[in-house]
């Protein structure tokens, strides 16, 4: 396999990850602003003798795949809440965009500064379910990687070895 298709076999790796990734944040209801949705990349690059992938998203779509443990509910992640709550403010446009508006007994609407802190109460409690939005898609894809790219880069890696021969070669006939 040529560097050419290692990398092109890395770039179909990224563009699965990338749109199962998506398709799985809309799926759960998890893509409400669409800021994390549209933030979810990723980038090949191609040295000389070696290759690199990363992936990027918004800071708090890692809390959206791995979890996060609340002081009451606990999930098998590494985050956790202690003893700060998540800023109220961060679900402010997010009530807004879910249309939510509860009344109290007597008919009045709450007001959303309360339900907002109400929220972000019980998410400091329950925490964040883990949805492995990404992870399981990179996963999954992963698994079905090393076979090619193997094969890909033990050939590249003779090749490699093979121009280096040659130019040991030609430097040590001069």
């Amino acid at each position: 396999m040529q560097k050419a298709e290692v990398q092109k076999a890395l770039e179909r790796f990224r563009d699965h990850v990338v749109s199962v990734s998506k398709r799985n944040l809309t799926n759960s209801k998890k893509n409400s602003s669409k800021k994390l949705y549209n933030s979810i990349k990723g980038n090949v690059k191609a040295m000389p003798n070696s290759f690199s992938m990363e992936f990027t998203m918004e800071d708090y779509g890692v809390f959206q795949d791995a979890g996060v443990s609340g002081t009451k509910k606990k999930y098998n992640t590494p985050y956790s809440y202690k003893s700060k709550m998540p800023p109220v403010k961060a679900f402010d446009k997010w009530i807004v965009r879910k249309g939510l508006a509860p009344r109290k007994s007597g008919g009045q609407f709450t007001s959303r500064k309360s339900l907002a802190f109400l929220i972000a109460r019980s998410v400091f409690r329950n925490g964040i379910k883990p949805s492995l939005f990404f992870t399981k898609p990179f996963e999954a894809a992963y698994k079905n990687l090393p076979q090619e790219l193997v094969e890909a880069y033990g050939l590249d890696a003779i090749e490699l070895f093979n121009e280096q021969i040659d130019q040991i070669i030609k430097n040590g006939n001069n």
